[in-house]
């Protein structure tokens, strides 16, 4: 991973080096908030859109050079790069998507048949598909060559703040207001899976670039990652004070990140391609007080850890080669109970006025029942004693897990055997009745 991209309601773009000893830069030009960024597939280009309704396209290097154009007559809340890096696609509150070349910025076509505003719109893997999401409760699907509708997902209970395809090209995700995220495949049009699994609006989801993960962003304050082959959600992350507004893996799937309106950013780092669900584990390291980020985790299970406060309140994340485009992101200040975890190491972002990368810091994870403390500084618990700690951390929250499932299971039956009871004794009582008349 070489470089993230973040926006925020501070009106600036930032591009944080991950390597300790690199510059990272603030890019001034927006009027207002910056809603979304996103890398080119390159890594040479960053597009940033904007509550002032345009689009910048950024060189991310110390001299900052962009070129800006109107791209609609509403708040730009999405922006795109289809996967040979010469198209954008653009969502906005004028209702309608636009798709431009990236170079010389030429606009080429709308698409508008959404009755209110458009939250999201990214190309498919192959650049033939787009789809959409509006606050008129419908996902679309659209052909690109002949820029038409070809299906509309209905979401009843709520509208998609976000939606993406999967790395295949055959299903696309909706995270939804309805507290949940709805699986589709775009060939039968059938919903494949449904995880109502927050207990607040989605607003943000990512899939792992092997297809087999989805991690979601909630109002809820929490992400939740979902093991797609089985089904299940695997791991619950706490630690954000307030919503998590946004989420998403490296391209290479390595790394993570989050945000919300706690005003910070967290990296984490990954190891989702492990043989068994207890061996995917993620880090943390934060650096309280100052002004950067640093690249240095190892893999084991998330949790967040104490982080600086940042000026902004939301952010969005990308990155170059060799990771991903990131979306909307931020970094809790506390650390809370993970509902399946281990130990955890990040490192978090702060927005600042000054462009130097920041120190490591120790990183406080927590479970259910145990809280597991990892020192960095010389002198701390040997690695051996760590990794024992970790796997006796591990086996505690799988066992605290399993019982929850346990519980909850004989909370079900007993409530189906109540159901049970009284059904029959309705029917006893009505045979009687019949017996009497």
């Amino acid at each position: 991973m070489k470089q993230i991209a973040t926006g925020s309601k501070d009106s600036c773009v930032m591009i944080w080096n991950m390597k300790p000893q690199m510059r990272s830069y603030r890019l001034a030009g927006h009027k207002d908030a910056v809603t979304c960024v996103h890398f080119s597939p390159s890594g040479h280009l960053v597009a940033s859109a904007s509550r002032d309704k345009t689009v910048r396209l950024w060189v991310p290097s110390l001299k900052a050079e962009s070129t800006s154009f109107r791209a609609h007559i509403g708040t730009v809340r999405s922006v795109n790069f289809s996967a040979d890096g010469q198209s954008l696609v653009t969502a906005s509150d004028d209702k309608t998507i636009k798709v431009w070349t990236v170079h010389r910025q030429k606009f080429l076509f709308s698409l508008s048949q959404h009755i209110n505003w458009v939250r999201c719109a990214k190309f498919s893997p192959d650049g033939r598909l787009i789809v959409s999401s509006s606050d008129d409760k419908t996902v679309k699907l659209w052909d690109r060559n002949s820029r038409e509708c070809v299906h509309s997902f209905y979401e009843h209970a709520g509208y998609a703040n976000h939606v993406e395809f999967h790395p295949s090209g055959t299903c696309i995700a909706a995270a939804s207001t309805d507290n949940s995220v709805k699986v589709w495949d775009i060939r039968t049009h059938k919903m494949l899976q449904h995880y109502p699994v927050h207990s607040g609006a989605v607003n943000s989801l990512s899939f792992h670039p092997s297809g087999n993960f989805l991690i979601t962003a909630a109002n809820d304050s929490t992400l939740k990652i979902m093991d797609l082959l089985e089904g299940k959600l695997l791991y619950t992350l706490h630690g954000h004070q307030g919503p998590a507004s946004c989420v998403a893996f490296s391209r290479t799937g390595e790394y993570f990140a989050s945000g919300g309106n706690d005003d910070q950013v967290m990296v984490w780092k990954s190891n989702f391609d492990c043989t068994t669900c207890e061996d995917v584990r993620f880090q943390h390291n934060t650096t309280p007080g100052q002004q950067g980020i640093s690249a240095n985790s190892t893999a084991h299970v998330p949790y967040p850890s104490r982080a600086p406060k940042p000026r902004s309140q939301t952010c969005s994340v990308a990155e170059v080669s060799n990771t991903t485009d990131w979306h909307t992101v931020s970094h809790p200040h506390n650390p809370g109970p993970s509902s399946h975890n281990n130990t955890a190491h990040s490192q978090s972002i702060r927005a600042p006025s000054t462009h130097q990368p920041p120190p490591q810091a120790q990183a406080r994870a927590s479970s259910p029942q145990h809280q597991a403390q990892t020192q960095t500084s010389d002198g701390g618990v040997s690695s051996a004693l760590s990794s024992t700690l970790e796997r006796i951390v591990n086996q505690l929250d799988i066992l605290t897990q399993t019982v929850s499932i346990l519980e909850q299971r004989l909370t079900l039956t007993e409530d189906k055997l109540k159901e049970c009871l009284e059904n029959q004794v309705d029917i006893v009582q009505q045979q009687q009745l019949h017996s009497q008349g």
